[in-house]
């Protein structure tokens, strides 16, 4: 079945075991993984890939079984009584497309590729073969050179997408694009980018997700010589806690027709976002126009006049917002600090703190440094004002104080977005050396971590533990 739109995909989901609830929405459970397999991805070694992958974090499959695998999945593919076929197209400003053609064996993720992805008339780049059935182990496998992607062993639909953002993060680099994982929103006039980096579960899609702002994409961007373009038709977000009063626009957006929620618990059909009793990861997959406010072009020709880097420090010492120069802003970019949000890695209990270059190593196949390179030159030549937002804790580590409310973040946010806080004076803060911006309707406590710890002795020793961490980071990505 080729190219179905997306009632008639709706439709053979529900018939296939997929829930429907009230609303319009459709929900599904993946069983054993809940949230991407850490180790299922291996890139295919071969003349081309040899010295241009990063090896320390990438692993390997050699040409000859990654054929087999192919034979392999084409002869499941041929046997299936239906396959969903999907052509659609990653990058969606058209000077740098990506074409696939994406083969399912269920239909809620051909509905979930239509999501996700723009379609297109145009003939496939890469094909991708998402089979779950296919093998008991989780296996992503992907050849640059021969432009195949192939998937099993796995129901959680976030692989599909991170194996695409993967293969692009390989090509686009030589067209001197940086690709980013990333949200951008912009102002209502199509003016004023920013760039919100960080991982999964740091805030990128509810901060990005603003009211008062356009919103170009949630998660996966490139920053090209004439300006942003976002790579997806759609978002992925993470629905735990959710309500319509804290993130109204997603909220909405979870409820409308087209929509799949993944691992969310319904009661009387209606989602229960409190309930983590399937996974802390549930998430929610809609077009991009699920968004009220979001933008129909998905890319705009201008450069960021902000880059905001996020963090969720689970120590509880990083202030709540700092100033950074070019220089630290790139190696906050290559350190990539924050903690891993329970259910957002099969295994992941509670926040783990951890360090990805790029702020999505998992997903970047080349060097560190490639990366690190293409955004020092466009910091530069774009004059971007860049900024470190801690959207963890305060008044103490993981445990025992508390996460920074959304309330604060966002009014930092807003004070960024309106280049307001670029004019106010900053001061050094003595115990982690950032330049913290004195915002005078924030709690002093906040602004000042340390002010909200009932012991300072106890805060300096988490300091000096996070720091310890940082300095062997630095040493192993700068070495």
């Amino acid at each position: 079945m080729i190219n179905l739109n997306k009632e008639m995909l709706t439709s053979f989901a529900i018939a296939e075991g997929a829930q429907y609830i009230k609303t319009g929405a459709i929900c599904i459970t993946t069983g054993a993984h809940t949230g991407r397999c850490p180790t299922a991805k291996k890139i295919e070694l071969c003349d081309e890939t040899r010295d241009k992958i990063d090896w320390d974090n990438n692993q390997s499959i050699t040409e000859d079984e990654f054929d087999k695998q192919c034979e392999k999945f084409r002869s499941h593919k041929d046997a299936q009584e239906i396959v969903y076929t999907q052509n659609v197209q990653a990058v969606r400003d058209w000077k740098h497309t990506m074409p696939l053609r994406v083969f399912t064996e269920k239909a809620c993720y051909g509905l979930f590729v239509s999501n996700m992805f723009s379609p297109t008339k145009m003939s496939p780049l890469y094909e991708v073969y998402h089979f779950p059935s296919l093998t008991e182990e989780a296996q992503v496998l992907i050849s640059f050179t021969k432009k195949i992607i192939l998937i099993s062993g796995t129901q959680y639909s976030g692989e599909i997408k991170k194996a695409v953002f993967t293969a692009l993060n390989y090509h686009l680099p030589e067209k001197g694009i940086l690709p980013m994982h990333c949200s951008v929103n912009m102002d209502k006039d199509r003016s004023n980018p920013t760039i919100f980096f960080g991982l999964s579960g740091t805030g990128k899609t509810t901060l990005s997700s603003d009211t008062g702002r356009v919103l170009i994409g949630d998660d996966e961007h490139g920053w090209s010589n004439f300006g942003l373009t976002n790579f997806e038709g759609g978002c992925y977000a993470k629905t735990i806690g959710l309500t319509k009063d804290s993130e109204p626009l997603i909220f909405e957006a979870c409820h409308r027709p087209g929509t799949i929620l993944e691992n969310v618990v319904i009661k009387d059909g209606i989602p229960d976002f409190d309930d983590t009793s399937i996974t802390e990861n549930g998430r929610a997959s809609y077009s991009i126009e699920a968004i009220d406010n979001s933008d129909y072009l998905g890319f705009v020709d201008r450069h960021p006049n902000n880059i905001i880097m996020l963090t969720c420090d689970a120590f509880g010492v990083l202030p709540p917002v700092s100033k950074l120069t070019p220089e630290k802003a790139v190696e906050h970019f290559l350190i990539g600090y924050t903690a891993k949000v329970a259910g957002t890695e099969a295994g992941v209990k509670e926040p783990i703190a951890t360090f990805s270059s790029c702020f999505g190593a998992p997903f970047m196949p080349l060097k560190p440094e490639v990366y690190g390179e293409l955004l020092k030159n466009k910091i530069k030549e774009s004059n971007v004002n860049c900024w470190l937002v801690n959207t963890g804790w305060v008044g103490g580590a993981y445990g025992t104080g508390n996460r920074i409310s959304l309330k604060h973040t966002r009014q930092i946010i807003d004070l960024i977005n309106s280049n307001q806080l670029s004019e106010v004076e900053t001061v050094n803060h003595k115990y982690t050396g950032l330049e913290i911006p004195q915002i005078e309707t924030l709690p002093p406590e906040l602004l000042e971590p340390e002010k909200s710890w009932a012991s300072l002795s106890d805060y300096k020793n988490q300091v000096r533990t996070l720091i310890t961490m940082f300095t062997a980071q630095k040493n192993k990505v700068f070495k």
